[in-house]
């Protein structure tokens, strides 16, 4: 194998894994153990930072050096790549740009034989509609929620909007979460001694964190389940804290449609039973109502309790409209 090859081949290798033993590296590359010591200089004076490991055996490290150093990655690694930096526009971070230039970056270097399955995997990442659109939170914002959430230091803030020289918050930070296409913190609130989510693009952190804290268990111990809960209105059990059952005069095929985690079960060509879930029961009956079409309610009796709600306060509004209409004499 000739030099530069080799080198390459080391160099994929150190990548691949933390600590590898000198004669291991020699035994893959086929080469002498004097062979890899001299490679290894030569990759160190291409600003490589590989660190000599003590021991009977010996070996070789690849550390994190000031700068970062020309990357290999084999063909999966490439592709992935090539799709996380084309799915980056929606993750509300602020990066856009500099996913462009990364992408353009990896495939100019990329052999013809993945830049043809690069160019052929167009992927359009098309975010949510939304009334107003997402805020984006700062990445600087974000790499100092993560370096107090990895540090395990108190984190003091501003979070918009707030009062007139109001006091910063102090929180011992937990975890970054992604939601509706917004960055999200949890973090337990040491004033308010609870649980709390706060949203990234609203935290202007304050110097210095600290001091450092033993993480706290969070509520069932999955942060995901914590936070769709908590979105949710759950308490914790994992589902909505209103569900009920309804029979639809139409298609089960059409209410699939829209229902994004309803259960829905055909009775008939134009007949179909209906359990979906809500944050409140009023919304529940709204949901329900949404699809136009008759309504038979199976249960509980706190849904016909919402639905008797509702059609006072439509059968008031249509009312109010009416005499709004209605001609003066």
């Amino acid at each position: 194998m000739k030099t530069s090859a080799r080198l390459l081949s080391l160099l994929s290798l150190l990548q691949a894994r933390r600590d590898w033993p000198g004669a291991l590296l020699a035994e893959r590359l086929d080469i002498s153990p004097r062979t890899v010591r001299r490679d290894v200089d030569r990759l160190r004076e291409l600003g490589y930072p590989i660190r000599a490991l003590k021991g009977p055996d010996g070996g070789y490290r690849l550390d994190a050096g000031t700068e970062l150093p020309p990357l290999l990655f084999d063909d999966e690694q490439a592709v992935a790549l090539a799709v996380a930096l084309q799915l980056a526009t929606t993750t509300g971070a602020g990066i856009e740009e500099a996913a462009a230039r990364a992408l353009n970056t990896v495939r100019q270097v990329m052999p013809a034989r993945l830049r043809h399955r690069i160019d052929a995997l167009r992927i359009t990442a098309v975010a949510r509609p939304a009334v107003r659109p997402n805020p984006q939170a700062d990445s600087g914002v974000l790499l100092a929620l993560s370096a107090a959430i990895d540090a395990c230091e108190v984190l003091r803030f501003d979070y918009a909007p707030a009062e007139f020289d109001a006091p910063p918050r102090r929180v011992q930070p937990h975890h970054l979460v992604t939601w509706g296409e917004r960055w999200y913190l949890v973090a337990w609130d040491l004033d308010r001694e609870d649980w709390r989510t706060f949203r990234a693009d609203r935290i202007s952190p304050r110097a210095p964190t600290g001091p450092r804290f033993t993480p706290r268990e969070l509520p069932g111990g999955d942060v995901a389940a914590f936070v769709a809960n908590r979105f949710q209105g759950s308490d914790g059990s994992g589902d909505w804290p209103c569900r009920g059952e309804v029979i639809l005069d139409a298609p089960a095929a059409v209410v699939r449609q829209y229902t994004r985690d309803g259960i829905v079960e055909e009775l008939g060509p134009h007949r179909c039973r209906l359990e979906m879930g809500s944050w409140s029961w009023p919304g529940l009956a709204a949901a329900i109502g949404s699809f136009d079409a008759d309504i038979e309610i199976v249960g509980p009796p706190e849904l016909v309790t919402a639905f008797a709600h509702l059609a006072r306060r439509y059968e008031a509004a249509a009312r109010s409209i009416t005499t709004e209409a209605r001609p003066t004499p």
